[in-house]
């Protein structure tokens, strides 16, 4: 079975980054939410679009699309495009459905979610091995119990500090 090229799912790429960021698209994408529809809906169609522009079927392109990961596992580059194509898909249609101003205090709070996580683990770095696998193992245990809340995914300097504690003394016992 013949298969969309590289380059044409490359061409898929660019040309959809480029159109989603265009007011006229992302206001297509809030109009289409405000009537009840399915935000991936547009997207979809968006995506119909630009391979009737490059000469291929739209269904035709949609089903390789949905196959991209069987055909092109090996080529990591494209696969890297792959994922950043369905980020940015993911990205407009939550701003299409969140509207403007809850979309950008969502990216607020994500940005300073990265960064407590980025000084969490520089801060890291300063433990042994063994300790840090220690607390990665405790961020995860919080994580499964928060049910994958996002800001489970850090430990205060003090809670770090805890875990090392009991873990160098296993007759520490919680209060």
């Amino acid at each position: 079975m013949r298969m969309v090229s590289k380059e044409e799912f490359v061409h898929l790429f660019d040309r959809f980054a480029l159109l989603i960021c265009q007011p006229d698209v992302k206001q297509r994408i809030v109009d289409a939410v405000n009537h009840k529809q399915d935000a991936v809906a547009i997207t979809t169609a968006i995506q119909e679009e630009i391979f009737s522009e490059i000469g291929i079927d739209p269904q035709f392109g949609l089903a390789c699309l949905g196959k991209i990961n069987m055909t092109y596992e090996s080529d990591q580059d494209l696969m890297i495009r792959f994922y950043e194509f369905v980020a940015k898909e993911e990205m407009a249609c939550e701003e299409g459905e969140l509207g403007l101003d809850r979309f950008a205090e969502r990216l607020t709070m994500q940005q300073n979610l990265q960064e407590q996580q980025l000084e969490m683990l520089k801060y890291m770095r300063n433990f042994h091995m063994d300790d840090q696998s220690a607390i990665l193992e405790k961020i995860h245990q919080q994580l499964n119990k928060a049910n994958f809340e996002t800001g489970a995914s850090v430990l205060t300097v003090e809670q770090m500090q805890d875990v090392v504690r009991r873990r160098v003394s296993p007759l520490f016992q919680p209060r």
